[in-house]
């Protein structure tokens, strides 16, 4: 059997994306080659992949089942087809693809970037923002590195803590806590509070170490960044309680006023995380230590 190993690319983006259109776009193909592609799969498989249900795609139990297993396949033939070579960053062109909490972006990106254009300028950054549920872009490639308060649990995801930073109040100068000679846990616990969660949660694990205390707090609002929270507590006299070095610029910049927190908790880890496919890749390696460095010299306290 003569295998054309586009077919195997093109199955990819058609599992991944679910439409033609999609996939074409993926692979910067026109529609009509995609669907001639698709074409052929179903030729060669005797499946036919994909199924129009209503106005959408559905994959059908075969390539559901064979999913994970081409996506692997691929990044192995790339492997084999680009094997490792002298990294000459001068010449080098690539994007990558950065998935950062808000507040690392606006701390350690501009160093990252500064190290990046220095060395190699023909190398891009994409920072995007961060989802509101798990996503398995690590896995899939879509992502190169992760920066966040988060150790993966899966096994095929590398982790490295790079950082840590305890965690302080911030009030508006006008807040009776600026007030106070020192703010107590029952202070803490009486005031309202806004949290900062991509997924909207009320509580974290502050209110975990307040039950131990036999004390509870008052969540009023919560927003999905940290710049959004900061907003809030400037306009009134919530609460937030943030990381301090991650957001100490933000901090000043707002004009809020940063006071201890009267709460026993470990500082907020730090953890960047890539794939374990790119252990050996020469140029993610290379972006590795350049966001190391960026995040441990501004992110830990």
């Amino acid at each position: 059997m003569q295998l054309d190993l586009n077919l195997l690319a093109a199955l990819d983006a058609l599992l991944e994306e679910g439409s033609v259109a999609g996939a074409a776009a993926r692979l910067h193909v026109t529609a009509p080659a995609m669907s001639r592609s698709l074409g052929r799969i179903r030729h060669t498989t005797g499946d036919q992949i994909l199924v129009r249900t209503g106005r959408t795609m559905t994959p059908t139990p075969y390539a559901i089942a064979v999913r994970e297993q081409v996506h692997a396949l691929l990044h192995q033939v790339q492997g084999v087809l680009a094997p490792s070579r002298e990294l000459d960053l001068a010449t080098l062109e690539r994007t990558f693809t950065l998935r950062w909490h808000d507040s690392l972006v606006a701390l350690s990106g501009p160093a990252l970037l500064a190290a990046v254009r220095a060395q190699a300028p023909g190398v891009r950054l994409r920072f995007v923002a961060e989802s509101s549920t798990d996503t398995p872009e690590l896995r899939r490639g879509e992502v190169d590195l992760e920066a966040n308060a988060n150790r993966p649990s899966a096994p095929d995801i590398r982790a490295e803590n790079v950082g840590e930073s305890r965690l302080v109040i911030a009030v508006r100068p006008e807040h009776p806590f600026t007030r106070a000679e020192a703010v107590t846990a029952e202070q803490y616990a009486a005031a309202e509070h806004v949290t900062v969660s991509r997924r909207g949660n009320l509580s974290n694990p502050l209110d975990d170490a307040l039950a131990r205390l036999g004390l509870t707090r008052r969540v009023v609002a919560t927003a999905p960044t940290e710049a959004a929270a900061l907003a809030f507590a400037r306009e009134s006299d919530l609460v937030i309680s943030v990381p301090e070095a991650t957001t100490r610029s933000a901090v000043t910049d707002l004009g809020l006023v940063v006071l201890p927190l009267p709460l026993q908790l470990p500082s907020a880890p730090i953890y960047l995380s890539w794939h374990q496919r790119y252990d050996t890749d020469h140029a993610h390696t290379w972006l590795r230590g350049l966001a190391r460095t960026a995040l441990t010299v501004r992110g830990a306290s």
